[in-house]
């Protein structure tokens, strides 16, 4: 029995890429966790102005901020959710990338616990062997001789 496992390369591929997996997903878990904090910074900012409009111009200064404010936090909703799919797609990619690597995993220490047993197989034949022979040996040499006359 072969020592090395033979799918060893293959498996520090797959190891490989649920490094690379992982990595990705924490990028997207990362983006997606800064967009949330922008979105939340903006609408606690929005939340926190004041509406007192002494004029018909400052009215309009502050119903244009509201609808630029009104559209910047749509595009963040729509980047937040962007980062959410982004990031459950990184979730199953790692996920299906450690599925893969652990069922190699499995199957190399299979291998070892199977190379293992056979070596003991090996050794206890060897003692059988050593101490049948060596059982052989004594019941010869105590067997009784014919006398010579």
């Amino acid at each position: 029995m072969n020592r090395q496992f033979s799918l060893a390369g293959l498996m520090r591929l797959r190891q490989t890429q649920q490094v690379a997996a992982a990595s990705g997903l924490a990028q997207a878990n990362s983006r997606s966790a800064s967009v949330r904090e922008r979105r939340a910074a903006a609408r606690e900012e929005l939340a926190e102005s004041s509406g007192d409009a002494a004029s018909a111009a400052s009215l309009l200064a502050i119903a244009a901020a509201r609808a630029s404010a009104q559209s910047m936090l749509a595009e963040l909703d729509a980047l937040a959710a962007s980062a959410e799919a982004e990031a459950s797609e990184a979730r199953t990619e790692y996920t299906e990338a450690r599925r893969r690597a652990v069922g190699l995993e499995k199957l190399e220490a299979r291998h070892g616990a199977a190379f293992e047993a056979h070596i003991l197989r090996a050794e206890q034949s060897a003692l059988d062997e050593i101490a049948s022979s060596a059982w052989h040996r004594g019941s010869t040499q105590d067997a009784p001789r014919k006398a010579t006359s």
